[in-house]
Order: structure tokens, then C-alpha cells, then sequence
């Protein structure tokens, strides 16, 4: 997977978010608010370019407290989310 060109966190007002710039993103229309750890994902795909899952729940493992099983669970429901909203792609 990899995220779709134009769009990029922002922080705003205290909050991330991501948001579409550009004519790629010129029918998407919406903020995407991030809680920390959606927002450590999202960067650090941003840093891979093409990631996976498991790579997103290695990231998780390396800055929390968590198991591989509920690791690899949240990032699976994360990117299927994003891949469901658009915001990355196969």
C-alpha cells in the first residue's frame, strides 16, 4: 500500500489532520482528524512509501507498549479504513 499523492498531515488548532492539496484531491473535500497513533502511522508510511500492514504493526510495537497480535489487528482496521475512505491505495 502506499499513500495517494496530495495528501498530508496537518496540524490544526491542536489537532491532526489529514487533508487533500491539490488537484488530485479536488473532489475529496474532507479532514480526516488522527489520534496520536493513527498520526505516528500515517507519518511513518509517508517515510516507507509502500508499507503493509504488518510493516505499520512493527511501528506500533516499536513506540508502544503492545502485542504483535493487537499491533498487527489495529493496523490492519487502520489501513482498511484508509483504503475504504480513499486516503491510500494497493
Amino acid at each position: 500500500m502506499r499513500q495517494k499523492k496530495g495528501f498530508v498531515l496537518r496540524d490544526v488548532c491542536g489537532e491532526k489532520v489529514i487533508v487533500g492539496e491539490g488537484l488530485e484531491t479536488v473532489d475529496f473535500g474532507k479532514l480526516i482528524s488522527l489520534n496520536e497513533s493513527a498520526a505516528l502511522l500515517w507519518e511513518r508510511g509517508r517515510k516507507m512509501g509502500d508499507f503493509t500492514a504488518q510493516d505499520m504493526a512493527d511501528a506500533l510495537m516499536e513506540e508502544y507498549v503492545v502485542d504483535a497480535q493487537q499491533a498487527l489487528t489495529d493496523a490492519e482496521h487502520i489501513t482498511q479504513e484508509w483504503l475504504r475512505i480513499g486516503i491510500i491505495e494497493k
